[in-house]
């Protein structure tokens, strides 16, 4: 008879200096309630216990507290200490981590996680919209990656992704692309209060956006799924040019519209699939 898997702890990642932010990401408000509040009780729906990881000066901050608190136990910094000290904590349990920063991250998404775990892996994760790779901070963690882990940050690594990248990891597609994104500027933060502040009845709408040229090189990738309320291509680019670097003018970019050229007032419909063309170089 094959023994059950380790039950599932969750670990809510707080111990970040939000120094993009400049404020306390764990703190911010989204539909008048705190951020870390929202996503410890989104975690405690799907796992048998929620704790809160935390640096050693921040066990008083009464955001954190009301919540039990991993103090990181190992040396170094990032979320790869974090991760180490709650399996360090609890080693017969799994736990389920979780940036405290994912105002877009919903049951639906944990439900399909957890789904799809596989506890002969080190490691459970979302594979990133954006670029393809692991998403560790919102994965299930494995007790027998305790040891790689240690031994990957002894050899002077700490990026959780890359060790996801290299070791042994179940990696799935995630059902919803924006669930994963976090938010780590007040500009991002200003358009994620946007859709989630929303009033009641105002439709967002599910869009394909296409880059090209130095569009594609400033995003980062060729195309992407975003939700939006954006009513027309010109507040799409302005939304978008708020998420990425863009340098171009919009006067400079063309716009199509389910393959047909548009003008940036043309309504948007949910489904659409949206280019962005940059000038060409060359005549």
């Amino acid at each position: 008879m094959n023994a059950s898997p380790p039950r599932v702890l969750a670990l809510i990642l707080a111990g970040g200096a939000s120094s993009r932010m400049r404020r306390d990401k764990a703190a911010v408000e989204y539909r008048g309630q705190r951020q870390l509040d929202r996503t410890c009780e989104l975690a405690a729906r799907h796992a048998t216990g929620v704790f809160v990881s935390v640096r050693a000066d921040q066990v008083d901050d009464p955001v954190r507290s009301r919540w039990p608190l991993i103090v990181d136990s190992v040396p170094g910094a990032g979320p790869i200490v974090g991760i180490r000290s709650a399996l360090a904590h609890t080693p017969g349990a799994a736990w389920l981590v979780l940036a405290c920063d994912l105002p877009f991250l919903s049951d639906a998404a944990l439900a399909h996680l957890l789904g799809a775990r596989d506890p002969g892996c080190l490691a459970t994760a979302y594979r990133s919209a954006h670029d393809g790779l692991p998403e560790p901070l919102c994965a299930i963690w494995e007790p027998g990656a305790a040891a790689e882990l240690a031994d990957f940050q002894a050899g002077g690594r700490r990026c959780p992704r890359k060790f996801l990248a290299t070791h042994r990891a179940r990696l799935i597609e995630p059902l919803e692309p924006r669930a994963l994104d976090n938010i780590n500027t007040p500009e991002e933060y200003a358009e994620a209060r946007a859709i989630l502040d929303a009033p009641a009845g105002t439709a967002r709408m599910q869009i394909t956006i296409q880059y090209y040229a130095l569009m594609r090189e400033q995003a980062g990738r060729s195309d992407e799924v975003v939700d939006t309320r954006a009513a027309t291509p010109a507040d799409l680019y302005e939304e978008l040019c708020r998420r990425h670097p863009f340098t171009l003018e919009r006067s400079l970019v063309k716009v199509a519209v389910n393959g047909e050229f548009r003008d940036w007032t043309h309504t948007l419909a949910s489904g659409d699939s949206v280019v962005f063309i940059p000038p060409v170089a060359g005549g």
